[in-house]
């Protein structure tokens, strides 16, 4: 069994923060007080935490098959059919990508479907998917 992994990340508005990851991602909350939220985040703990005064810091980016890919960034690996499902419902929710979802390294060893978009406080997320999971690692 893959043990989840466990993330915390600052928000400056936790209830438009709370919104998000449970209406857009579908995440079911965990544990929560006034100052932070656990969300099952695909299997894994994500705990969003009140920062009063938090600046998000300056956008930076690193050149990917073809692409500006946000750092640093999070997400998850999907299967195919739940990367296609997420990909149409963030569409039809109007969530604005950094990346529209594509396919990367086309034809080439580690090819994969990814998206990147971030959440209300640009935190970047990237959520991917392999035809072929032995494709994750591969070099």
């Amino acid at each position: 069994m893959t043990q989840p992994f466990h993330i915390a990340i600052p928000v400056q508005d936790l209830e438009k923060c709370r919104t998000f990851y449970r209406a857009i991602l579908n995440c079911k909350e965990g544990r929560s007080t006034d100052q932070w939220v656990d969300f099952n985040f695909f299997g894994h703990q994500l705990v969003i935490h009140q920062k009063e005064g938090y600046e998000p810091t300056v956008s930076v980016t690193n050149p990917v098959d073809g692409h500006e890919v946000p750092v640093p960034h999070f997400g998850v690996v999907l299967t195919w059919e739940d990367w296609h499902s997420l990909a149409d419902r963030l569409k039809a929710a109007n969530i604005e990508f950094e990346i529209a979802p594509c396919i990367r390294f086309k034809g080439k060893v580690g090819e994969q479907a990814t998206m990147f978009f971030k959440d209300p406080e640009n935190n970047a997320l990237e959520f991917k998917a392999f035809q072929d999971m032995s494709q994750l690692f591969a070099k």
